[in-house]
């Protein structure tokens, strides 16, 4: 149910003026006006609400949740990886600190083709050969020094703590556990300090409610809380990510990890029927895109149209297309290229592009992106997570981070319990070469030492007259953007809740391949004859993303936490 705006909330009626009253929806999340943590997992989330019970503040708390993804969420959540964040201040301002991983000093440009000339995805897929120098570890640290109000070994500890105890195992932990140990097949099954850090002592299969201890990640998150980051980038973990990786084959050395640094970027910003958007700039494409497809959609007056119509869907979706060629073409790491950011998310940029819409027929992706053509996107794994934090005093922080793929390259350094990511796959990895099939091989994004991989990934608030009204993002690959588009597409246009946001099905179309994906039952059979018969090729599909987000009511100025109910173990928490 809609909230009115200029209403005033009395029990459970909403009377506006006029004299008439509505129900209030009785289903808004976790409210809060002390503080929220809303993560996938339910242990991670208690744990940050912990940290702001002891008196730490919203960079503290995502920390503390950071570091605690990484014991109980090990698919996504990680010390090896890499992520985006902004941190929103009581006093409005907002910044963002970029982590993510950089190629090692000896990648070059076609290291992952094969003697064919084409993509050798078995290399960026598991193993020695697929990670990028991790940032979490430097990421959190640079937030922390310029925001955190708690000592740092406060703030990890917890992390610690919960790994050497250990913890039981939700049933889809356990699945995914299983999956990667299987005999047959099991990706870390390659790797024996996989096995051993992940296996059930004495063999068998984990089942839900089992307790994993995990020692020697223990053991790694006591030595970054003692000593800092430089445990992990210059200390006993760097050389034991340095000696696994010359043992076999792998590219990442000590010099590789002492010379990474993470660093604070402007966000970009932009504004949406009266709302300030501020999301992840480059090496993010997220913030660029989400402005970008939010401009087009003002100009052409979505709020006009139903939410979830046709006509409606249709237009989000030719937004979609644009915004994800303009991806292809231009964006990349801009340490390295130039990347028209101001251009590609001004107005006038959007409204010539809006004009190119034909409101009554489904545009070529082919066409429209036939300069950039060689010979589409092959499918990206969605294997990231996002927490967002609020604070009782109105910091805020929209966290995303990942390992890439399912617990990213599948290798755990031997003796500290660490997974490293699978990033390099952002890459593009066959330069010169864009495909219909879903290949990208433009510039902006081809390999280089040192180089910043381009990202999907999306944490983004939003603010009402100075006044934080959303905070969001999600995993799910190329789906990001979209998804995080669905939801604040759904609060500014469409006046939801955050709830009803979250809740609500998603679409998604990249440009390439050619296609509009549609959560499964998330549309009628009517409107997806008219989206057919408009000209979209439209595929149902299971779940998009998992938008752990907050929302602040507009008229009482409480936060809710919106746990996205596609996972299993997400969970809002707030101090007690």
């Amino acid at each position: 149910m809609r909230i009115l705006s200029l209403a005033i909330a009395v029990g459970g009626l909403l009377w506006a003026p006029g004299g008439y009253t509505v129900q209030v929806p009785t289903d808004l999340g976790v409210g809060s006006k002390t503080g929220l943590v809303v993560s996938n997992s339910d242990i991670a989330s208690d744990l940050g609400a912990a940290v702001l019970a002891r008196g730490g503040n919203a960079v503290d708390a995502a920390v503390a949740t950071a570091f605690a993804l990484a014991v109980t969420y090990p698919s996504a959540g990680n010390l090896g990886g890499g992520g985006f964040m902004i941190v929103r201040t009581p006093d409005g301002k907002a910044t963002s600190f970029d982590y993510r991983e950089v190629a090692p000093g000896r990648a070059t440009p076609t290291m992952y083709l094969g003697q064919d000339g084409n993509i050798d995805r078995s290399l960026t897929a598991a193993g020695y050969l697929a990670p990028g120098v991790p940032g979490t570890v430097r990421g959190m640290a640079l937030a922390h020094q310029k925001f955190g109000k708690l000592a740092w070994k406060d703030v990890v500890m917890p992390a610690a703590e919960l790994a050497e105890k250990g913890f039981p195992l939700s049933a889809s932990l356990a699945r995914g556990l299983n999956n990667e140990l299987r005999s047959e097949g099991g990706p870390m099954r390659r790797f024996p300090a996989s096995v051993a850090a992940y296996g059930k002592p004495g063999g068998g299969v984990w089942a839900a409610g089992d307790r994993i201890v995990l020692t020697d990640l223990a053991a790694s998150l006591k030595a970054i809380a003692t000593d800092g980051p430089d445990a992990f980038y210059t200390g006993p973990i760097a050389d034991r990510i340095a000696e696994d990786m010359a043992a076999n084959g792998g590219l990442i050395t000590k010099t590789d990890l002492a010379g990474y640094r993470a660093k604070e970027r402007a966000p970009v910003k932009g504004t949406f029927l009266g709302y300030e958007v501020i999301s992840m700039p480059p090496p993010s494409s997220g913030g660029t895109a989400l402005i970008e497809m939010l401009n087009i959609l003002e100009a052409i007056e979505i709020q006009k149209k139903a939410q979830a119509s046709p006509e409606a869907l249709h237009l989000v979706t030719e937004a979609m297309r644009r915004a994800y060629l303009d991806r292809a073409r231009f964006l990349g790491d801009p340490d390295f290229v130039e990347v028209p950011v101001s251009r590609l998310t001004s107005k006038p940029h959007a409204r010539d592009l809006a004009k190119t819409i034909d409101p009554a027929r489904a545009s070529s992706s082919a066409e429209l992106g036939k300069d950039i053509i060689t010979a589409g996107q092959a499918p990206e794994p969605d294997d990231t997570t996002h927490f967002s934090v609020v604070d009782k005093n109105g910091m805020a922080v929209s966290n995303t981070y990942t390992l890439e793929g399912g617990y990213g390259s599948h290798v755990v350094i031997k003796g500290t319990g660490i997974l490293l990511n699978n990033e390099m796959g952002d890459f593009n990895r066959k330069p010169g070469t864009t495909n219909l099939t879903g290949d990208i091989g433009t510039a902006a994004n081809v390999i280089a030492p040192g180089k910043r991989m381009l990202s999907n990934m999306t944490p983004t608030m939003v603010t009402r007259d100075g006044k934080l009204a959303l905070v969001t993002g999600s995993p799910g690959g190329r789906t990001i953007i979209n998804t995080v588009v669905n939801i604040v597409l759904n609060v500014t246009a469409w006046k939801m809740t955050g709830r009803e946001a979250v809740d609500a099905p998603r679409t998604h179309h990249q440009w390439l391949p050619d296609r509009l994906q549609i959560e499964a039952n998330g549309v009628s059979e009517a409107t997806l004859a008219k989206l057919k018969a408009l000209g979209h090729d439209v595929r149902m599909q299971g779940t998009q993303g998992s938008a752990q987000s907050i929302w602040i009511h507009p008229i009482t100025g409480t936060a809710f936490g919106v746990a996205d109910m596609r996972s299993d173990t997400a969970k809002a928490s707030k101090p007690n």
